[in-house]
């Protein structure tokens, strides 16, 4: 198999920050070919709150067509889906429906499973601050087991006292330890695919 591979990296609530590019520029600087949709077309938000009206006022089914159509030019290559909270919930929806997915990196956020869901052997990593007000234990003790149910190969990661988007420097749930951790786990999980 090969070291590298193409990775679509989607934002947050919060939309496309710098952060993102620049986890964008970690991911590139081991090798990988990165994609970094923007779903908002150039708006950001300060504020989590923020966010969720952009995101409410796109609509969800909108933001996963605008997901689809900007990972389907590559989706060829056998992608590695990735993203952040609000991303990390669209990349799942599109991994589980590829099956030419290489793997699946959630960073503070996952997504409803359907009953019928199949992920073969899908190599899936989770980094998640814990406890965590979006991703509380029940939900993410139930979403680890279905998706064991679809057959993905599952890793989780908590970080006790992180904020929830603990890996944006900008952000007040930002900490250094947990988010330098991440990625040093990371970036061993995928040049592992």
């Amino acid at each position: 198999m090969a070291d590298t591979s193409t990775i679509v990296l989607f934002h947050s609530a919060y939309g496309l920050r710098p952060a993102v590019h620049e986890a964008a520029d970690r991911l590139r600087a081991a090798g990988h070919e990165v994609v970094v949709p923007d779903l908002y077309e150039g708006e950001t938000a300060e504020t989590v709150e923020d966010g969720m009206v952009i995101k409410e006022r796109i609509g969800r089914d909108e933001l996963l067509k605008r997901a689809v159509t900007a990972a389907a030019p590559y989706s060829d290559r056998g992608l590695v889906y990735a993203g952040f909270s609000l991303g990390g919930s669209l990349a799942q929806n599109l991994a589980l429906a590829d099956d030419k997915a290489r793997g699946l990196l959630l960073l503070h956020g996952t997504s409803d499973i359907a009953d019928d869901a199949a992920a073969d052997d899908l190599p899936v990593q989770l980094h998640v601050a814990d406890p965590d007000p979006f991703e509380p234990h029940d939900w993410l003790n139930a979403w680890y087991l279905r998706m064991r149910r679809a057959g993905a190969d599952v890793e989780v990661f908590r970080y006790g006292g992180a904020g929830h988007v603990f890996t944006d420097p900008e952000l007040p749930d930002y900490d250094k330890e947990a988010a330098e951790a991440t990625w040093r786990v990371a970036l061993g999980f995928l040049a592992s695919l």
